[in-house]
């Protein structure tokens, strides 16, 4: 079996639940050969992040070049970013050695816990790596965010407008608006996929019951977008098969594990390896 290799650059979560771990444990339930590049260390649990270290960018780049000059990836992810001077470094190393390598971002904005994980003043930079994805999958709070309107949308039609707005400023990248903070479904979940102002797919799942918020989950669904997407699944398929894999990881979710928050189960393969 050959095993494509994916690059997660992210931060890292103490407890194993998001971020880099997360990424790495879900490159390896898809399939694929996981390979990382830390942004930023956290002190996390399920009850919050206590502290961040970021270190310096040349940190950053050192840790790209020696990925790229071993074993080049065939699909990359982003997640914590955290710095502009972090995400430039990154943007131009991907400029330079990166052509043709699959992007995808994972926008991260703030934590669930209500933590911010990105800089003020970081946006800009967050934005122009997004204008030059080939994926982003934000959820509604961070697409609000990414298209400078104040409300998160009441119903699909709003959903679709803001789906709509962010693709045609931004009409390179597929635009995935995940539906895990619609508040208008109570039973169901739709997540929509734009591009160039153009609505491409709907993705409708059963909203699972969860006793408590989950921690994780649009880590774990760009990671596993990822690994398809490296195995060669066009983006339609890479999608419905990742928000599959986090489906099933939240279904069958560790209930012991976590004071705050559901982990997700990233050991599931059920026939996705």
């Amino acid at each position: 079996m050959s095993l494509a290799p994916v690059l997660t650059i992210a931060g890292s979560d103490s407890s194993g639940g998001a971020g880099i771990q997360a990424d790495l444990k879900t490159f390896t339930a898809v399939g694929t050969y996981g390979m990382s590049v830390i942004t930023a260390l956290t002190a996390q649990n399920t009850l919050g992040v206590e502290a961040v270290h970021i270190p310096p960018a040349t940190f950053i780049e050192a840790q790209l070049n020696a990925v790229f000059s071993d074993i080049p990836p065939k699909a990359i992810k982003t997640g914590m970013l955290a710095e502009a001077h972090i995400i430039e470094t990154i943007r131009y190393f991907l400029k330079a050695h990166g052509e043709g390598i699959p992007l995808i971002v994972d926008p991260v904005l703030v934590a669930t816990s209500g933590a911010r994980l990105l800089s003020e003043g970081a946006e800009a930079s967050l934005k122009a790596l997004a204008a030059e994805a080939y994926l982003v999958t934000p959820n509604l709070p961070e697409a609000v965010l990414l298209a400078d309107i104040s409300e998160l949308p009441k119903g699909e039609k709003d959903l679709l407008s803001l789906g709509k707005l962010l693709s045609e400023r931004y009409p390179k990248p597929y635009w995935l608006l995940k539906g895990g903070h619609s508040a208008w479904e109570r039973h169901m979940l739709t997540s929509v996929l734009f591009r160039d102002g153009k609505l491409i797919y709907r993705f409708i799942q059963e909203r699972l019951p969860l006793s408590r918020p989950p921690h994780g989950t649009g880590c774990t669904l760009s990671a596993a977008i990822a690994g398809y997407t490296a195995r060669g699944y066009p983006a339609v398929e890479a999608v419905q098969k990742g928000l599959d894999f986090v489906f099933r990881a939240l279904r069958d979710a560790p209930p012991h594990l976590g004071k705050a928050a559901t982990l997700l189960n990233h050991t599931l393969c059920e026939g996705y390896c």
